[in-house]
């Protein structure tokens, strides 16, 4: 039997060391759940950084689309297929010292107004006439602003009546002594009193009352509640102008606002001796601006806001980091008990996620809150974060916490398990 040489002995094997051993998914959560409930003040204080920004961004952005709502909302009562003429031409040309000294833009009239009748692709018009007067009757007095019309003015602007009847159909140039109020003014003059047959003096001129507004509130700076409606012919000569503020008109059907439009400052320019010299706004155009607008200030105000949550994942990254030295013995003993770099990385990751969803889904309760609380005091506007921008801030918190969570879990499954040990 041959004995081999002490030389060519094969190498002992090396000991086996600690076993490998993969941390479950519940492992990791019971891990980073220990790990936050174990620092209190330190937990709360990175939820409460998160939840102020996912709170900014939700409340703001119900702020910003709420206000692009409540403006579509009210430009959209004005009526429909509705298309504004005002005197003056809007123009992006820039400003032309000839233009000033030889151009100067004519006043609306109703004869301006009845000509657009001739336009196939107009139904209604209403010319509009406006100024501030009093009204008052058995002593009782106060401002108002008077608006003179035609009986096709609720028409075009969808308004309601609550009593009695709106002006009665008669030529332009005339018009009967009668008056339409709003429900305030009903309220303040008359009280419980009814008010319709009564005569009310208007600018020192005598009216009766034919009807009574149904309560609507604002529309874009004007309160029916508070406005009285006369003949257009009457209010010229009251005011002593003969200047319309705006002439209202309802295209047939929406297909046909822009050919209404085309051919209202074709007759308008006729009119003027060749010169367009007035504008004719629609009511899409400026709803299609509004939501433009607005949309991208609800957008800005989000990314403003977002910053917040940059900083937050930030302070994120700097407490875990502290978090890595005072936890240096613990991590040790992981390592020396078998777990790999990447469940020490998986680790603290998870610890990250949970604090940033905790974050969130706290900020997001806070900012519903504080949405509803704009709703409470403003009854009227609609304060209600889109899906979008919810979606956006919590995506955001999560991400940013663990995407800053990556260096201090770096850092942590780096270390030395001896040396980690040795500082126990």
């Amino acid at each position: 039997m041959t004995v081999p040489h002490p030389l060519h002995l094969p190498n002992p094997p090396n000991p086996p060391g600690p076993p490998s051993r993969a941390m479950r998914t519940s492992d990791l959560i019971r891990f980073a759940r220990d790990a936050a409930l174990g620092s209190p003040l330190r937990t709360s204080l990175l939820v409460l950084a998160i939840s102020i920004g996912v709170a900014a961004v939700v409340t703001l952005t119900a702020l910003g689309d709420g206000a692009r709502q409540y403006v579509l909302r009210e430009f959209s009562s004005l009526g429909t297929n509705l298309l504004i003429v005002m005197p003056g031409r809007s123009s992006t040309g820039g400003f032309n010292p000839a233009n000033a000294i030889t151009s100067t833009p004519r006043d609306l009239t109703l004869n301006d107004a009845q000509s657009l009748l001739r336009s196939p692709a107009i139904s209604r018009v209403a010319p509009l006439a406006i100024g501030n007067t009093e009204i008052g009757i058995g002593g009782k007095l106060r401002e108002t602003i008077v608006l003179g019309t035609t009986a096709e003015y609720t028409r075009i602007r969808s308004l309601e009546i609550a009593q009695g009847r709106f002006l009665a159909a008669s030529e332009w140039g005339q018009g009967q002594a009668e008056v339409v109020i709003g429900s305030t003014i009903r309220r303040e003059l008359f009280g419980a009193e009814p008010a319709l047959g009564r005569l009310v003096r208007i600018g020192g001129w005598r009216y009766r009352v034919v009807g009574v507004f149904a309560p609507s509130g604002n529309s874009l700076g004007t309160n029916t509640d508070e406005v009285v409606v006369i003949p257009v012919s009457l209010a010229q000569s009251m005011l002593n102008s003969n200047t319309l503020f705006r002439i209202f008109i309802e295209a047939k059907s929406r297909e046909s606002i822009e050919a209404a439009r085309t051919q209202a400052l074709d007759i308008i320019k006729q009119r003027h001796e060749g010169e367009a010299d007035v504008t004719v706004i629609t009511q899409d155009a400026v709803l299609q601006t509004f939501d433009r607008v607005l949309t991208a200030l609800t957008l800005g105000v989000a990314g403003i806001s977002a910053i917040s949550l940059v900083v937050s994942g930030i302070l994120v990254m700097n407490v875990m980091l502290v978090s890595v030295v005072q936890r240096t013995a613990e991590i040790g003993l992981l390592k020396a008990l078998g777990a790999t770099r990447r469940n020490i990385e998986l680790a603290f990751l998870t610890e990250a996620g949970i604090l940033s969803i905790a974050g969130g889904f706290l900020g997001y309760v806070l900012g519903l809150l504080g949405a509803a609380l704009i709703r409470d005091m403003y009854p009227n506007f609609p304060a209600f974060p889109p899906d979008w921008a919810v979606l956006a801030a919590l995506g955001t918190a999560m991400v940013s916490g663990i995407l800053f969570g990556v260096a201090p879990a770096r850092n942590a499954a780096g270390l030395d398990p001896v040396a980690a040990l040795a500082k126990h």
